[in-house]
């Protein structure tokens, strides 16, 4: 029995948190990526949570948190512990990317995200008028708020699935990088 636990891989697993206004597609996207399937859905109250396999060694469990204004003020709350940041924005809906942008900035002044990855989904891409990722990086000036830690955008479609498979393996290698900073953190604060 011993030489069959030493063959396997031990799975780790990550906390993700996915953040983002209301109506950005973040139920759609989650169930998306765990079902296949799309799912009529009603704005979230509190939290969605789903864990999903994205490699022989990884499961992530994400966190989809309502993104009503009450709610936003309730993230900082599921922030700690996170090893990436999921944000999506609504591509197609160019009157709140300002506000979006706004919430995208509180949450990384925080302390406990302070060194996250951050995967951005540039969600609804199959809408007429959508921005794509360069301008998204640009509207939301990823590149000032983001300098000192790894950072990616991703167009994608929560209801084809378009660009989810590429988003999420972006997100598993963010979270294995920073679980390894971590650990690699508490070994030389238990060596001090």
């Amino acid at each position: 029995m011993g030489l069959i636990n030493s063959t396997h891989l031990k799975v780790k697993q990550a906390q993700i948190i996915m953040l983002g206004l209301d109506s950005a597609g973040k139920s759609t996207l989650l169930y998306k990526l765990k079902c296949n399937e799309v799912f009529l859905t009603l704005p979230t109250i509190g939290f969605n949570v789903e864990m999903i396999k994205t490699s022989k060694d990884m499961t992530l469990t994400i966190w989809d948190v309502g993104g009503q204004r009450k709610m936003r003020n309730a993230w900082n709350n599921y922030l700690e512990d996170t090893d990436c940041l999921v944000y999506v924005v609504d591509s197609a809906n160019k009157q709140r990317l300002e506000e979006s942008k706004k919430e995208l900035e509180l949450i990384l002044r925080c302390d406990s995200v302070k060194n996250l990855p951050v995967v951005i989904l540039a969600n609804k891409q199959d809408l007429l008028g959508a921005l794509d990722a360069e301008e998204i990086t640009r509207r939301l000036n990823m590149k000032k708020h983001c300098q000192n830690r790894n950072w990616y955008v991703q167009p994608c479609c929560a209801v084809t699935g378009e660009g989810l498979s590429q988003a999420f393996q972006k997100v598993t290698k963010f979270a294995k990088s920073c679980i390894k900073s971590k650990q690699e953190g508490f070994v030389i604060f238990k060596q001090l």
